[in-house]
């Protein structure tokens, strides 16, 4: 055994538990710091967004800036799976880490100094996403070695519950905030925040980290991800899955902003609170997938998505603010446990060697797309009515997630006269 080895906390193989990953120390370091920043990301997502409806008035100018912010995502994906397969992902997400904050300050400063214009919010976006481009890929693959692959799909739930809980947080804060001194200060909380994670980061112990062998440079190690994936029918499934829920399902930040303030005439706190209804149900799906032990089946995936679809729909066509308010809690739970559970799915279904690429090719295809569905969704929401931001995302998401199923079940020779024999002789006893 290795100095290293012995000296990494024991692992109970039988323990269990919704918190088990808790019991890890680097985690909790983890964790907590996660939880105070992403608190801050989401203050700054509520206030960013309220910021260029202030200025613009415009569905089409807010999903340009959300286009810019995760369009990095979709062109540099893919290089910041190799530097997570090759480098230590820990002092990498130092670096990054704190280059989120310093547009959030830059922001900030513009904004409480009265000069802050359109083009100053879709530049500072664009930065803020080609640090998120390396950041995210980087943040995922660490999570394997803070707890181990024993714990991972507990971390990975608990990472969610983390996630949401600051997503209910968050815009709750940040709506109150402005409300009360204005959205400048939102974007310097943001900037405080990132001290939290970074001091967490510090303070680990890498001799109780679970480091992943460092990938030797060499050519063609990005072409064997694409290779890898390629060759791997169910993961092809499943980001294709994530490609098209991303890309038209989960544009929240712009169908929730223009349905409150043009809909139901609310303002930032109306948003905010729209915005917590959503993140309390993906609180609530995040702890129901930390009780996950196996890699769910592409059967699950869909069978969610299909649900998720119904009820964004459902969301759209709610006549008053607080009926859509309540429909949006289970769009939420349906949201976040398939993304878990397809997330879980990639992440328990590879090599380790070929982890930092293949999770980078899947935040591709998840978060890749935004850029492309937020300005059809906001033009759609512009010129049809902002209720159809959310019900044209969900009809598209249904369409293509039903096609999907037929993929899968013909491929499993799930034919419906097979299903309907079944069905029969079920009946039948």
């Amino acid at each position: 055994m290795t100095a290293v080895a012995a000296r990494r906390p024991s692992i109970n193989p039988s323990r269990s538990g919704v918190f088990r990953s808790l019991r890890v120390r680097n985690y909790r370091l983890y964790a907590s710091g996660q939880l105070v920043s992403l608190t801050g990301s989401w203050m700054q997502r509520v206030a960013q967004d309220w910021l260029v409806l202030e200025l613009t008035n415009s569905g089409t100018a807010l999903g340009v800036v959300t286009a810019l912010q995760f369009g990095p995502s979709l062109l540099l994906g893919p290089w910041a799976g190799v530097i997570a397969d090759r480098g230590d992902k820990r002092k990498i997400l130092l670096a990054t880490q704190a280059g989120l904050a310093l547009p959030a300050l830059a922001l900030g400063m513009l904004d409480l100094g009265g000069v802050v214009r359109y083009w100053h919010v879709l530049v500072l976006a664009t930065v803020l996403g080609v640090v998120s481009a390396v950041d995210t890929p980087v943040r995922q693959a660490f999570v394997v070695e803070v707890v181990g692959k024993q714990d991972l799909t507990n971390a990975v739930g608990l990472n969610s519950t983390i996630f949401n809980a600051a997503r209910s947080i968050g815009p709750a804060v940040a709506g109150v905030m402005i409300t009360a001194v204005g959205t400048g200060w939102a974007f310097l909380a943001n900037a405080i925040s990132s001290v939290a994670v970074l001091a967490g980061l510090w303070l680990m112990r890498t001799s109780e980290l679970y480091p992943s062998p460092p990938l030797r440079r060499a050519p063609g190690q990005l072409r064997d991800g694409f290779r890898y994936v390629r060759r791997r029918t169910d993961l092809v499934l499943t980001m294709a899955l994530v490609f098209v829920i991303g890309t038209f399902g989960l544009n929240f930040q712009i169908t929730t902003a223009l349905v409150a303030k043009q809909v139901f005439h609310r303002g930032a706190s109306g948003y905010g609170l729209l915005a917590t209804s959503l993140a309390v149900g993906a609180c609530l799906g995040a702890v129901i997938a930390t009780r996950r032990q196996r890699r769910p089946t592409q059967l699950f995936l869909v069978g969610t998505a299909i649900v998720f679809s119904v009820l964004e729909i459902g969301a759209g066509v709610m006549p008053g603010y607080a009926l859509t308010a309540l429909v949006l809690v289970p769009t939420g739970l349906a949201m976040l446990i398939l993304t878990t559970a397809a997330k879980a799915s990639v992440q328990l279904g590879v090599d380790p060697r070929m982890h930092g690429r293949v999770m980078a090719l899947y935040l591709m295809c998840f978060m890749g797309g935004i850029p492309l569905g937020a300005p059809i969704i906001g033009w759609l929401a512009g010129s049809a009515g902002p209720r159809w931001g959310l019900v044209g995302g969900g009809l598209i998401c249904l369409l293509v997630t039903v096609a999907l199923a037929a993929v899968i079940g013909r491929r499993r020779g799930l034919t419906p006269a097979y299903l309907a024999t079944r069905a029969t002789a079920a009946a039948r006893g």
